[in-house]
């Protein structure tokens, strides 16, 4: 499978409000790769080559932060030989897509923990993240090896070992202990073929985010659909716990710093 980059002069759609963090579960490589009699690796293949054209196409929309839910703690569990091939995809991504990505103003960063991944591509990983630190059109955080609960587990913990008293213990400062402080919270969360769960993914920062759901499998999720779920979201009315729309009274939260 091979994806072609999104054209820099396509006619964008008018959208009344757009969101400042998609969060994306990409889902449906494995079905994807028995509809087409390929292998499950080869899926996976096809589901790592179309995130640049997600990204390229969020960049084009301005929407400011995209987290991807890559590999969940939980996926430790499917056969070694998925799981290998999937660790594998982080190199060949990086050799890959970093070059462009980062001449393309995207910033990297890693969600979850990396001590299961070998010396070598930690190292890989981190080198992306410090090449791209400084750029500014967009922020991808890539999710793996990454599990909503375990994360504010962790918060909890580094609460209590930095001795913060009870008493100023707050949504915001809560926050600021979660791997995106400093982002938004998101908007929009998006889940490729169809299922309907949030499968352990941002369960703090999905508070008041819009759901998507859509049958097409995650290779398959072209610029069309992303741009159906761009206007899914600038149609729904949000209002926070409130009576009708209105974004001065969203609930406290981190603010978007880069």
């Amino acid at each position: 499978m091979v994806v072609a980059p999104v054209p820099q002069d396509r006619q964008l759609v008018e959208l009344a409000k757009r969101p400042q963090h998609v969060a994306i579960i990409m889902d449906g490589n494995g079905r994807w790769a028995q509809q087409n009699s390929v292998s499950r690796q080869a899926g996976h293949r096809a589901g790592a080559e179309n995130i640049r054209r997600v990204i390229e196409t969020l960049a084009l929309y301005e929407v400011p932060v995209l987290t991807l839910f890559a590999f969940s703690t939980e996926n430790w569990v499917r056969p070694r030989r998925e799981v290998n091939a999937l660790i594998r995809l982080i190199g060949h991504f990086i050799d890959r897509e970093l070059k462009q990505l980062h001449e393309n103003g995207v910033r990297l960063h890693h969600m979850g923990s990396l001590d299961p991944l070998s010396s070598d591509l930690r190292r890989r990983v981190e080198e992306a993240m410090e090449l791209t630190k400084d750029n500014d059109r967009i922020t991808v955080n890539v999710a793996f090896n990454y599990g909503g609960r375990m994360e504010i587990l962790e918060a909890v913990r580094h609460i209590i070992e930095d001795g913060v008293p009870a008493d100023r213990i707050d949504e915001e400062l809560f926050a600021t202990y979660l791997e995106t402080d400093g982002l938004p919270d998101a908007d929009l969360v998006i889940r490729t073929a169809g299922e309907q769960r949030l499968s352990n993914f941002l369960l703090w920062q999905t508070a008041y985010a819009e759901y998507y759901t859509t049958p097409v499998y995650w290779p398959d999720f072209n610029v069309d659909e992303i741009e159906r779920a761009l206007i899914e979201f600038s149609h729904r009315q949000r209002r926070f716990g409130g009576v009708g729309e209105d974004q001065a009274k969203r609930p406290p939260g981190p603010k978007h710093t880069g």
